[in-house]
């Protein structure tokens, strides 16, 4: 039994972001930030939510698949900001799609969150305890930003992606053929966030700053650059092929500078490396289903091609897939 991803949606809130507006807000320029990042502008939530995000993006990836909520078996959100502790943001989107006989919960390994929901949902359907799943990584990551730290406040969006998967048929060749997947606990100082602030309920004797993101850039970049290569060479061996072989790489979208020396150590065409960095930011474990989706919707992914999805995050977490579409 394999597999597959059937179908793709996403979801962005509808202010955005730019980076003439950060320049007002903090010392920083246009210029400063596209140099090192790459990126230009970045949605940020006002009314929209973890679990609003995440259900508007699993209602598009079922109607992409031709799929209805109340067959869903499975639902898995990866998230690090969901506004509320119990119950799991999940849950949430369970109430809100109406799908009544999923088993739902959530994954928080932060950026790396998607890749570890997806091969979560994987082994569940290959061992038979359900037949297909959501798995959808959704993200308000503009709550536990430093707005003063222009080294952390321009790199970060907001929203959610999702994908629908379910077991293949017999002989069918679509599937998910290799993955690979780690954590690096040594490293978590690199870049934590101790908890997160309920408004207008923090204690006074809590350092509110220590409530928000805390990140060393360039040893997150030293890391990335190190160990995401290493990390989707092991995916590609678990499906015995090679890069010259892989046609599409999804990667986390942190940092095009990352990406493209990623690339690099692959000795992979930077064009296989499609972006959207530019307009979405960081939108840890949202960046690569919402890039993912784009791509389905533009038909820029073939049936039949071979596609690597690759990220990092907190703790450190790494994680890679290898699908056939």
């Amino acid at each position: 039994m394999g597999v597959a991803i059937r179908g793709t949606g996403s979801a962005l809130p509808e202010k955005i972001l730019t980076n003439q507006d950060l320049e007002k807000m903090v010392d920083t320029t246009d210029e400063w930030i596209r140099q090192r990042t790459g990126m230009r502008e970045r949605h940020i939530a006002e009314k929209e939510t973890v679990p609003s995000l995440a259900a508007s993006a699993c209602e598009r990836a079922l109607e992409n698949a031709g799929k209805k909520a109340e067959d869903v078996e499975l639902i898995i959100v990866a998230t690090c900001t969901t506004e509320m502790l119990l119950p799991c943001a999940a849950c949430r989107v369970q109430k809100k799609l109406g799908a009544d006989k999923a088993i739902a919960f959530d994954i928080n390994a932060a950026c790396g969150g998607f890749l570890f929901a997806l091969n979560t949902a994987h082994h569940y359907i290959e061992a038979g305890a359900c037949r297909n799943a959501l798995v959808v990584g959704s993200e308000v990551l503009s709550e536990i930003i430093d707005w003063t730290d222009r080294s952390t406040c321009v790199l970060f969006g907001d929203g959610a992606g999702a994908v629908y998967v379910e077991e293949t048929t017999k002989g069918e060749r679509s599937c998910i053929i290799g993955m690979s997947q780690g954590s690096s606990g040594m490293n978590g100082q690199m870049l934590y966030c101790r908890g997160r602030a309920v408004k207008g309920e923090t204690e006074p004797e809590i350092d509110s700053d220590d409530l928000l993101v805390h990140m060393s850039g360039s040893e997150v970049y030293r890391f990335a650059v190190r160990q995401v290569p290493v990390c989707i060479g092991r995916a590609l061996d678990s499906a015995g092929i090679g890069t010259d072989d892989v046609d599409i790489f999804v990667l986390h979208q942190a940092n095009s500078r990352i990406i493209e020396s990623i690339a690099k150590t692959l000795k992979a065409d930077i064009d296989r490396f499609p972006m959207n960095i530019e307009r979405t930011g960081n939108t840890s474990s949202a960046s690569i289903p919402i890039l993912l989706d784009e791509l389905n919707r533009a038909g820029r992914i073939q049936k039949g091609q071979t596609v690597v999805l690759s990220g990092f995050g907190a703790g450190m977490t790494y994680g890679a897939c290898v699908v056939v579409w």
